[in-house]
Parts: structure tokens; sequence; C-alpha cells
């Protein structure tokens, strides 16, 4: 089973592709942060990314370059 990181800080949104992800037969892990995306990452066992370009302590944009 492939699993997909969701990087969101709102809940509704995070709840609703976990849902999504969950019926199309994904394992998805949520994160609400950048720096924990990162850490979550580079851990490996991540298939792919699902990220917010809005997030409270970095930019999407600074994530997706680290």
């Amino acid at each position: 089973m492939s699993t997909v990181l969701i990087v969101e800080d709102e809940a509704r949104i995070a709840s609703f592709l976990t849902k999504g992800l969950r019926a199309a037969g994904f394992t998805p892990r949520v994160v609400a942060r950048g720096g924990e995306a990162v850490e979550t990452a580079l851990q490996g066992g991540v298939d792919l990314i699902l990220l917010d370009v809005g997030l409270p302590d970095m930019s999407g944009f600074e994530l997706c370059s680290a």
C-alpha cells in the first residue's frame, strides 16, 4: 500500500483528504507544519507528498526545496 504524506494545517481539509485517500486504498499520514514534514519525509517510507503552500512555519515552496 502506498503511503501519502499530507502536509496541511487546516484540520477539515486534512480530514477530507485522509478519508478520500483511505477509501482509494492509500495509507495517509498527516502533519501540520513544514519542519515536521521534512523530518517525516527524510525518515523514508513516503511515496507521495500532498503539500499545502501556506504553512504556519514555512512556505510550501521552501519545504519543497528542503
